[in-house]
């Protein structure tokens, strides 16, 4: 990933406090743009010492008159986004903010590199009382501008841009040039769905400290400046009471050229209030209606999709090298991006409802229940390999109650919290069977034995490379075309030493239809082998998957770049087709 970050200073004649903000800053590594705003012939020759003292870091620019804070704001993000960066920590000048806390703000860029973050202001005894509870005044009509809590300050100059969406904001709308533009970009970065995360910073005033805030005029501006954005507010009202039930997004800096996203860095889409909304729907006047609202829900995330959209297209031209005989596959498009989200949307409704007790166990039946039986039976623990295809948690959900089985899934740490959080809020029981890892190692498997041991089936699943990837994968061949899949079911199997099963659940109305496959009694990795047989399972496993993929295209629920790699490592050219296809026709 391409994280580029530097500081972007705007300064007005604060001689006396510049030296020792640079100095507290310079340690960090950063690359400053420093962006004097026509100030007096005093304070351009501390700028020009510090130009020369910290050549290499430090960049000066000057405007030729004084334009206001908001101006050379702007000056120096624009600045910075030609010189090839992607983010920028914007800082004022007079030193009230605490330099130690940049690498709080450079890790939360990183690990959201489409968001803005805020600095949110800790003040000590030195804040001046008219200044904060003056604060609260602009707080309040941002939070009505806005139909949020998201911008918790909208005044503190200590915060971090995306250079791509705050230019592009910048380019496209003429925002003020004074104190009134820390809070007019930040509301209107917020109407164009821009993700905000705040952090916590102390501020300091110092009793000598210059103040460039006119009590009157720049009072004025900011009155005239929430004018107009409550006049926005208004007009966009229908736009933006639609936007609560849908996700705010947290776009990827543009400049990144590492190639496709990986699953585990894509923002989860769908907001806590949109998911608590459907799940009221749900109870209080059931599945059918409920169902109605995912039309125009899985509409809104087609059009704003575009990477989900690609990635459907991408699937489903793959999918048409490697068709069942005699099975009409769908063509890439529109149409079928959409039927594979509205599947996804319902997959979502049938898991709330069966956590929630809705479900109809006669409408859930095994196309073969004898190694399953077997299994249960037997009363050992296994190891069952699924994929993001059907429902596999709805069928958790009916093992835990109707108590068949000790059914526990592990899932990667972090993905899909919010969606989790509305599954937990129907049953109890969804998070006493729910394991969090980050990735598949010894520790993993030391973890997982006792449960094995105590008779429990372990769910995980095969399509998904681990977040923390460090190398552990493999390549096999899938639709068509070589792609990287996860070696830590085989090796967590190998380290546990039981059966292993495969497990897929597929919608056939009216009800779901499940596929319990043996897959192995025994994982074994010889040292000497290990990289063939951890090849030859991953192998097997993406045969059976593309079976199931070709048998019910629309519920194999990716919306990433499936086959992404590095560009070294992506063939010239995909292999032949007719031999996946052999693998996907037979059973194992």
């Amino acid at each position: 990933m391409n994280f580029a970050p530097c500081i972007v200073i705007p300064i007005y004649n604060h001689k006396d406090a510049i030296a020792s903000t640079v100095a507290n800053l310079v340690v960090h590594g950063l690359p400053l743009f420093i962006v004097d705003d026509g100030s007096d012939e005093a304070t351009q020759q501390v700028l020009a010492a510090l130009a020369e003292r910290y050549a290499g870091q430090l960049t000066l620019l000057r405007l030729p008159v004084n334009g206001g804070k908001g101006a050379a704001v702007m000056a120096g993000l624009r600045a910075a986004r030609a010189a090839g960066y992607t983010h920028a920590l914007q800082i004022d000048a007079d030193g009230q903010h605490d330099a130690a806390d940049v690498p709080r703000f450079l890790d939360a860029a990183r690990a959201e590199p489409g968001a803005v973050i805020l600095g949110r202001p800790v003040y000590d005894d030195s804040v001046p009382k008219s200044r904060l509870y003056g604060r609260y005044l602009t707080h309040v009509w941002v939070w009505i501008e806005t139909l949020s809590f998201d911008i918790r300050d909208s005044m503190c100059g200590f915060r971090m841009y995306p250079l791509d969406v705050a230019c592009a904001l910048i380019d496209s709308v003429q925002l003020p040039t004074r104190m009134d533009f820390d809070i007019e970009i930040l509301v209107r970065l917020h109407w164009r769905r821009i993700v905000f995360r705040a952090i916590r910073t102390r501020v300091t005033y110092a009793t000598d400290g210059v103040s460039h805030f006119d009590v009157l005029w720049d009072n004025v501006r900011i009155s005239r400046s929430h004018i107009r954005l409550v006049t926005g507010m208004v007009l966009r009202l229908p736009l933006l009471l639609a936007h609560k039930l849908m996700p705010r997004r947290a776009p990827r800096p543009s400049q990144e050229r590492d190639g496709p996203r990986p699953w585990w860095g894509i923002a989860e889409r769908g907001s806590a209030l949109g998911m608590t909304l459907l799940a009221l729907s749900c109870r209080l006047f059931g599945m059918r209606f409920t169902e109605l609202w995912l039309h125009p829900v899985v509409a809104y995330f087609l059009l704003t999709g575009r990477a989900a959209r690609d990635a459907s297209r991408d699937y489903f031209t793959h999918l048409q090298q490697v068709s069942l005989p005699g099975a009409k596959t769908p063509r890439p498009g529109w149409l079928s991006a959409y039927r594979q989200m509205l599947a996804f949307a319902q997959s979502g409704l049938d898991k709330l409802a069966a956590w929630s007790g809705h479900v109809n166990t006669a409408n859930v039946r095994f196309d073969d229940p004898k190694p399953f039986e077997a299994l249960i039976a037997s009363g050992r623990g296994a190891l069952v390999i699924g994929a993001h295809l059907g429902n596999l948690e709805m069928t958790r959900a009916l093992a835990a109650r109707g108590a068949h089985a000790k059914v526990t899934a592990i899932v990667y740490t972090e993905h899909a919290r919010r969606f989790n959080r509305v599954l937990a809020s129907a049953s109890s029981e969804f998070a006493q069977r729910l394991v969090e890892v980050s990735d598949f190692g010894p520790e993993t498997a030391m973890m997982m034995q006792e449960r094995v041991d105590a008779g429990e089936l372990l769910v995980i699943v095969g399509d998904r490379v681990p977040a923390n990837e460090s190398g552990r994968t493999t390549e096999a061949r899938f639709l068509g075309e070589i792609a990287p899949f996860a070696q830590g079911p085989y090796v967590l199997a190998h380290a546990l030493g039981c059966p292993v099963y495969l497990f897929f659940c597929i919608k056939e109305h009216p009800g779901y239809r499940l596929y319990f496959e043996p897959f192995a009694q025994r994982i074994d990795l010889p040292r000497r082998e290990r990289a063939q047989h951890l090849a030859s399972w991953a192998q097997r496993y993406a045969a059976r998957l593309e079976y199931f993929c070709c048998k019910a295209p629309f519920q194999w629920f990716n919306f990433f770049d499936f086959w992404a790699r590095s560009p070294r490592e992506r063939p010239a050219r995909a292999l032949p087709a007719e031999s996946a296809n052999g693998g996907a026709n037979g059973r194992t």
